[in-house]
């Protein structure tokens, strides 16, 4: 990293910036990084040591123009700096880098596998990921990449989801639904494999579940009202034969016979 002058003047993210206003080329290449910023905010929403950015420019050297990856994630940083958020994301005002880059390619391919991992290489990101689920085969290329950074380049990580023990994290693809669009995506895993749920699942499973409840509640009720009456039928079957006893009995006294000496 740049060492800086004591005394130097250092821009803040107010003096810079916030993106290089590029328009996205898909509206999946925001989509994408938006899952993964709602699955983080969700499984990490008791720790604060952790900034997700989408399209935001990330400030690395002085008098250097800024990068705007798709995605981003940067760890032992503020969650929230201040009340009206990042207007970008300046490296010396953080004190940290970015661990894991993630980049969509699009239609217009944007030099993902070009010159982009060549300047997070040179920046120092230890993690570089290129999703291409759709012009992968154009560039004769796997859906998903993820590189590591080994001395200054990168090396392909084998896997699909491949773990990433700094970030404590895996990331892989899978089919899934956001925000109503049943698709591929990209999601977040642990250790064992297994994907982490996007808080719009949890909530679909709660009100499952709430369903469930609710089912079994009525089906409970139901039997209740049931064996109640059941117990009712029985109390007037029970009268009934009590009734009858009496008519019997009753019929006997008028003919003059006691029931007792029967």
């Amino acid at each position: 990293m740049v060492q800086f002058k004591p005394r130097q003047h250092l821009p803040t993210q107010d003096e810079l910036p916030e993106t290089d206003f590029a328009p996205v080329d898909s509206e999946l290449q925001t989509l994408v990084a938006s899952l993964l910023g709602d699955i983080l905010a969700w499984h990490w929403r008791d720790r604060t040591d952790w900034f997700w950015g989408i399209n935001l420019a990330v400030y690395y050297k002085l008098n250097t123009p800024a990068i705007v990856p798709d995605g981003f994630l940067s760890l032992g940083v503020e969650q929230f700096d201040r009340s009206d958020g990042r207007q970008s994301y300046v490296v010396w005002h953080e004190g940290a880098l970015p661990i894991l880059v993630v980049e969509y390619v699009s239609r217009s391919y944007g030099q993902e596998y070009g010159s982009k991992m060549k300047d997070y290489a040179s920046i120092g990101v230890l993690y570089y990921a290129i999703y291409n689920p759709v012009y992968c085969s154009r560039k004769r290329r796997q859906p998903l990449e993820i590189y590591r950074l080994e001395g200054d380049r990168y090396v392909l990580l084998e896997g699909d989801p491949v773990w990433l023990p700094e970030i404590g994290l895996g990331l892989g693809r899978e089919s899934g639904t956001y925000r109503n669009c049943q698709r591929e995506w990209l999601y977040w895993y642990d250790r064992e494999g297994n994907r982490l749920t996007a808080p719009a699942e949890v909530a679909e499973q709660e009100a499952l579940r709430a369903e469930q409840a609710d089912l079994r509640a009525q089906q409970e009720r139901q039997l209740r009202e049931q064996e109640s009456l059941r117990a009712e039928q029985a109390d007037l079957r029970a009268e009934q034969e009590r009734q009858l006893r009496e008519q019997l009995l009753d019929k006997l006294r008028q003919k003059g016979i006691d029931p007792n000496t029967l």
